[in-house]
């Protein structure tokens, strides 16, 4: 079993800093999704697009986070310079955060029609679209982010 962690340290680095990205971007999209509409009243469905504000600030904040904790933790620095690090990273990360958002209209549009009680805590449909869609394009980070950008 050591063996095997070991193996997979990079796998369960990634993981907890993900973990710790999303616990991140989600606290920051709740915040801003209860606080924001009262200042701006159309965040709540603007032109159709539900939430824009509150999903781009808390994804950046996601960003910036995972970012750090990946140069940090998780990959070996060296297959570029600094610079260019960093301008992959943001590109891949814009990238995915369109996708994210996508994913997030499409599953508070269709899928999560109704809040979830899970007994201890319920789950508003924003919620579990910004949970489920962190959690899909996270796969598709991890790979591109390790083959491309760091010493994979």
């Amino acid at each position: 079993m050591k063996e095997l962690l070991l193996k997979q340290k990079q796998v369960l680095l990634f993981i907890f800093a993900g973990a710790l990205s999303a616990a991140v971007e989600i606290g920051s999209f709740k915040i801003l999704s209860v606080y924001l509409p009262q200042i701006f009243s159309q965040e709540n469905n603007f032109h159709g697009i539900h939430f824009p504000l509150s999903n781009i600030f808390s994804t950046s904040c996601g960003i910036f986070t995972n970012y750090f904790l990946s140069i940090w933790f998780v990959f070996e620095r060296g297959k570029h310079s600094k610079r260019k690090e960093f301008a992959y990273f943001m590109s891949v990360s814009f990238f995915s955060t369109i996708l994210s958002l996508t994913f997030f209209q499409v599953f508070f549009r269709f899928i999560f029609v109704d809040n979830i009680d899970a007994g201890f805590f319920v789950f508003s449909r924003e919620m579990l679209s910004k949970i489920s869609a962190i959690l899909l394009v996270s796969v598709l980070n991890y790979s591109v982010k390790k083959k491309v950008i760091f010493n994979g």
